[in-house]
């Protein structure tokens, strides 16, 4: 048997500080099998965003290093990150709704000072109308947002700050220590 392979120095602190940083509560991060192809290094958690016990939002970030860098990534590290939910269908059907999802993502890294560059990405809106015996309200709509970044340090902590916050905003959480006052508005009826 072979000794194991000392991971890279940069790899070894980035997933350090990944693992050393506590979300906030409702936020529950699970470490997860990495895709394999993408670079020589990768690590990956995903995340599941409660609100009153329902999962309400889910996501993704992998560290992707590869030591000898690529031109695209203008860097050694690259963090790519999935996030999806289901939202009401007035709000899935807002055409500002992309544009609100990005600034989500750059103001939550920006926020915890989580340097970046060669920052991309995609923000998805789609609806989605149930029939028959699907259960649920007849419409909905869901938002993903896809990107990825090269951060500017080995010091991953700030950028999973900014990701929870991401997940948090996509969830419809309120800030950290605010809490939500219950919906007063009297029912519909048919």
């Amino acid at each position: 048997m072979s000794p194991p392979i000392a991971l890279p120095e940069t790899f070894a602190r980035a997933v350090a500080g990944l693992r050393s940083t506590t979300p906030r509560a409702e936020i529950v991060l699970e470490e997860v099998g990495a895709p394999k192809r993408l670079a020589p290094h990768a690590f990956a958690l995903s995340a599941s965003v409660l609100r009153d016990d329902d999962e309400v939002t889910t996501g993704r970030l992998i560290l992707l290093h590869d030591p000898a860098g690529h031109e695209a990534w203008q860097g050694t590290l690259r963090l790519v990150t999935y996030v999806t939910a289901e939202l009401e269908a007035d709000l899935a059907a807002d055409p500002l709704l992309p544009g609100v999802g990005w600034t989500w993502l750059t103001d939550a890294l920006d926020a915890q000072d989580a340097g970046y560059r060669a920052l991309g990405g995609t923000v998805t809106q789609t609806m989605s109308t149930r029939f028959g015996d699907l259960a649920g309200p007849p419409a909905v709509g869901d938002i993903e947002i896809r990107a990825s970044w090269t951060p500017l340090t080995d010091d991953l902590a700030p950028h999973l700050l900014g990701w929870c916050a991401l997940l948090a905003s996509t969830a419809g959480l309120p800030p950290p220590g605010v809490t939500a006052l219950p919906d007063r508005r009297p029912a519909t009826t048919p």
